[in-house]
C-alpha cells in the first residue's frame, strides 16, 4: 500500500512558478496593493493634519489636545490596517497594549504625545504612501504590458501604418528607429516576452505584499517592551486576584471558625462569671469554664492551621526541611534534593521561599491526584545562568497540562501555579508526554525579588 506521505507531489506543488499566476494569494495581494492607494492618499493627509495642528497650537497648552487627540486616533487607523493585513495578506498581527490615560492634567497631555504605538501607526501611515504608489504603478504597468505583448499579434492589425526612416511602411510597434514588430518572428518575440512578464509578475505582487506584511508586523504589531509591559500589568492584576481571594478566604476562615468559638467562649464565661458571682450552682459554672477552655484549645488549633496557610512554620526550620515535610505527608515516595548554597541565598528572601514551599506542595498533590505515580522527585538547584530552579519529576501517566484561558486542558491548579510565578517574573514549564514522565519546572530569575 502506498502512503499518502509517500506519494509524489502534485504538478502544482512541483511548479509554483507557474501556478502563482492563478493563486487566490496573488490576487488578494494585488487587490490589497490597489486598496492602500488611496488609503494611502487620506493617510497621508491625515498624518499632515497632525503635525499642522501641533505647529498651529503650540503656543497654547489647553488646544495641544486637539493635536494629540488626533495623534492618537492613529490607534484607530492601526485596528483597520491590521484588519486589511488579516483579511488580505493572512498576517494575523496582534494588537498593542491599549493606552491607558494617567491622572493628572499634564500627564495626561504628555501622555498623548509619548504614545509610542500612536507615532508608529502614524510612520506606517505616512510610509504606507511611496510603497503604495510604487507597488501599484509598477504592478499595474508589469501585468498590462504582458498582457499587450501576449495579445500584440490580433491588436496590431488595428494600428494605422506608419513610415519608418527608411521610406517603408509598417503597421505595429517598433524598437528604436527600424526595428518593426511586423514579422511572424518578432511578433512571437513580443509574444513570449509578454508570457515572462506575466509569469514574472505575480512574484513581484508577492514582493511588494511582503514589504506591506513586514512593515505592517513591525509598526502595527505590539513591541517587546509593550508585550512586557502587558504582561506584567496582566500577571500583577492575577496577583492581585489571588492575594485578594487568599485574604477573603482567611476572613471567611476566622469568622466561621475561630471568631464563632470565641464568642461561645465569651458567652460561657459569662454565664459561669454572672453563676459565681451569685454563688449558686457551682458545679454548672465549673463545668462552663471547662468547656470554655477546650474550646480555646481548639481555637488554637484552627488558629494554627490558619497561619500555616500564610507562612508554613516548617520554613522556619529552613527550606531543606519544610520540603522534606511535605514529602513525608505525600502518599507517594517523593526523594527531594536541595542544592547547599540554595538554603543559605533563600534565608534571605522569605518570599522566594514561600513560593518554593506552595509550589512544590501543589506539584505534589497533583502527583498524588491525577498522576498515578509510584515515586517522584523534587530537585532545587541553580539553573546555567544562576536562576533558581525548581523540578517536580513523577512517573506517573503523564499528559499533564495547563488550563488555558478558554478552559482547555485539564484542570490541574498549574495554570494558578503559572500565574503567581509570573508575578516574580517566573516562569513554569510543563513536559509531560502521554505516558510519562511528568516534569514540571518552576524558574525565578536571578535577582528577581518577589
Amino acid at each position: 500500500m502506498t502512503h499518502a506521505a509517500d506519494s509524489p507531489p502534485s504538478r502544482s506543488a512541483r511548479l509554483p512558478f507557474l501556478t502563482a499566476l492563478v493563486s487566490p494569494r496573488t490576487w488578494k495581494e494585488f487587490g490589497y496593493q490597489w486598496l492602500m492607494l488611496p488609503l494611502s492618499v487620506a493617510a497621508l493627509a491625515y498624518v499632515l493634519l497632525v503635525f499642522n495642528l501641533a505647529a498651529v497650537l503650540v503656543w497654547t497648552v489647553v488646544g495641544l489636545f486637539i493635536p494629540g487627540i488626533v495623534l492618537l486616533g492613529a490607534r484607530g487607523w492601526g485596528v483597520m490596517y491590521r484588519g486589511l493585513a488579516a483579511q488580505f495578506l493572512d498576517s494575523r498581527i496582534e494588537a498593542p497594549a491599549r493606552y491607558v490615560r494617567p491622572k493628572g492634567f499634564w500627564r495626561t497631555l504628555g501622555a498623548l504625545f509619548v504614545d509610542g504605538d500612536a507615532w508608529r501607526a502614524l510612520l506606517f501611515m505616512f510610509l504606507t504612501y511611496p510603497l503604495a504608489l510604487a507597488a501599484t504603478i509598477i504592478n499595474t504597468t508589469v501585468f498590462v504590458s504582458a498582457l499587450g505583448a501576449i495579445t500584440y499579434p490580433v491588436w496590431r492589425n488595428f494600428l494605422p501604418a506608419q513610415e519608418s526612416a527608411d521610406g517603408t511602411w509598417h503597421k505595429g510597434s517598433q524598437w528604436g528607429d527600424n526595428y518593426w514588430l511586423d514579422t511572424p518572428g518578432r511578433m512571437a518575440l513580443q509574444a513570449l516576452i509578454g508570457v515572462a512578464l506575466l509569469l514574472l509578475w505575480p512574484w513581484l505582487v508577492r514582493g511588494f505584499g511582503q514589504l506591506f506584511r513586514l512593515l505592517s508586523t513591525a509598526l502595527l504589531g505590539p513591541t517587546r517592551s509593550g508585550e512586557r509591559v502587558a504582561a506584567l500589568r496582566a500577571t500583577r492584576a492575577a496577583a492581585v486576584r489571588d492575594a485578594d481571594a487568599r485574604l477573603r478566604g482567611i476572613e471567611r476562615d476566622l469568622h466561621d471558625g475561630p471568631q464563632a468559638r470565641l464568642v461561645a467562649v465569651a458567652m460561657q464565661l459569662g454565664e459561669a462569671k454572672a453563676q459565681l458571682a451569685a454563688g449558686t450552682d457551682l458545679d454548672h459554672a465549673a463545668a462552663l469554664v471547662d468547656s470554655a477552655h477546650a474550646s480555646t484549645k481548639e481555637t488554637l488549633i484552627e488558629l494554627r492551621e490558619i497561619v500555616r496557610g500564610i507562612h508554613p512554620p516548617a520554613l522556619d526550620a529552613g527550606l531543606a526541611v519544610a520540603l522534606e515535610t511535605l514529602a513525608a505527608r505525600s502518599s507517594v515516595p517523593v526523594r527531594v534534593t536541595v542544592a547547599p548554597a540554595i538554603e543559605t541565598e533563600l534565608g534571605a528572601e522569605p518570599q522566594i521561599q514561600s513560593l518554593v514551599y506552595y509550589s512544590v506542595a501543589e506539584l505534589l498533590t497533583n502527583v498524588a491526584k491525577h498522576a498515578h505515580a509510584a515515586s517522584a522527585t523534587v530537585a532545587v538547584d541553580r539553573s546555567a545562568s544562576g536562576d533558581l530552579r525548581v523540578r517536580v519529576t513523577d512517573d506517573g501517566k503523564g499528559g499533564a497540562l495547563v488550563v488555558t484561558p478558554d478552559g482547555g486542558g485539564l484542570r490541574t491548579g498549574l495554570a494558578g501555579l503559572g500565574r503567581r510565578v509570573a508575578a516574580v517574573d517566573g516562569e513554569l514549564t510543563v513536559d509531560s508526554p502521554a505516558g510519562g514522565p511528568t516534569v514540571v519546572t518552576v524558574t525565578v530569575p536571578k535577582g528577581k525579588p518577589a
